[in-house]
């Protein structure tokens, strides 16, 4: 992908998904649509560096995931709605659009992908499938203990839990993210939504195989991405989705590991450009 110093605008705007939910989203550059769809705890300030590289090539929305940012939320979740969420970007932007989703948020891609939207091409990042026993994946009951923090609003325990448990970060590293106010207060402010995430991952991390039923039906050509750096694990759910998917492929990149679309953008930036663009 070669350098670029070009200015891309940004513009902030709303769409209104068909549960009357407003998703808030920034739109930038010019020409192919590509949707960027965020992580468990994150909105679309993770994804802003990404979105600012893809820009020169591609129309950009970087959209707030419902209830986090300024995305509002609904009633009640169900993961058809975050799919129904997509659609309106979807419409919004003509009606078709390549989508890019990292972690679970790449699982959210592949759902919103094999119900039927109209996606064009369908990029995912490190989608933690845990399909070999033995991978890491969060123990039984996992929801129903984070469900019970939230209900006690407990929400830094809550986080405390998710990065532990399901991201398998080390204590360390947690008590150091607690020691930066802003970074803390923001992850906090989105933990509400870490039982949405645990809903689109559903059964898949139970160290067993992906059930081909559940994906064959999407279409788009897809490309499944892992870092160098990362667990093995991560490869092993990148081999079994390319397995079930009609039309799909595996690419590791050298010296990224599960943080590389906040950490590293402008490592997986130019892949992301070259597939996308068919």
């Amino acid at each position: 992908m070669s350098a670029t110093h070009e200015q891309v605008a940004t513009v902030r705007s709303t769409v209104v998904s068909h549960d009357g939910t407003t998703i808030a989203f920034e739109r930038s550059g010019r020409g192919p649509a590509v949707i960027l769809v965020s992580s468990a705890l994150a909105d679309r300030s993770d994804t802003r560096k990404l979105a600012g590289l893809l820009a020169p090539h591609f129309t950009v929305v970087n959209y707030d995931r419902r209830g986090r940012g300024a995305s509002s939320d609904g009633a009640d979740y169900a993961v058809r709605r975050e799919i129904d969420d997509m659609a309106a970007l979807i419409e919004h932007l003509g009606g078709s659009a390549s989508v890019f989703g990292s972690s679970s948020g790449a699982v959210l891609a592949l759902r919103a992908a094999a119900a039927g939207l109209n996606i064009e091409r369908l990029a995912l990042y490190e989608p933690p499938f845990a399909v070999v026993p033995g991978d890491f994946g969060p123990p039984e009951g996992f929801a129903r203990h984070i469900d019970g923090l939230l209900a006690e609003d407990r929400r830094g325990e809550a986080v405390k839990a998710f990065m532990t448990k399901a991201q398998g970060m080390p204590g360390f590293m947690v008590a150091t993210m607690r020691l930066m106010p802003k970074v803390w207060s923001n992850l906090t402010a989105m933990a509400h939504t870490l039982p949405y995430d645990i809903a689109v991952m559903g059964d898949t991390q139970q160290g067993r195989p992906l059930r081909a039923e559940e994906w064959s039906s999407v279409a788009a050509p897809t490309l499944v991405i892992t870092g160098s750096k990362s667990p093995d694990g991560f490869r092993s759910a990148a081999r079994a989705i390319v397995e079930v998917l009609p039309d799909a492929g595996h690419r590791t990149l050298q010296g990224l590991s599960h943080g590389a679309v906040v950490m590293a953008p402008g490592k997986l930036a130019p892949g992301l450009v070259e597939f996308l663009r068919g």
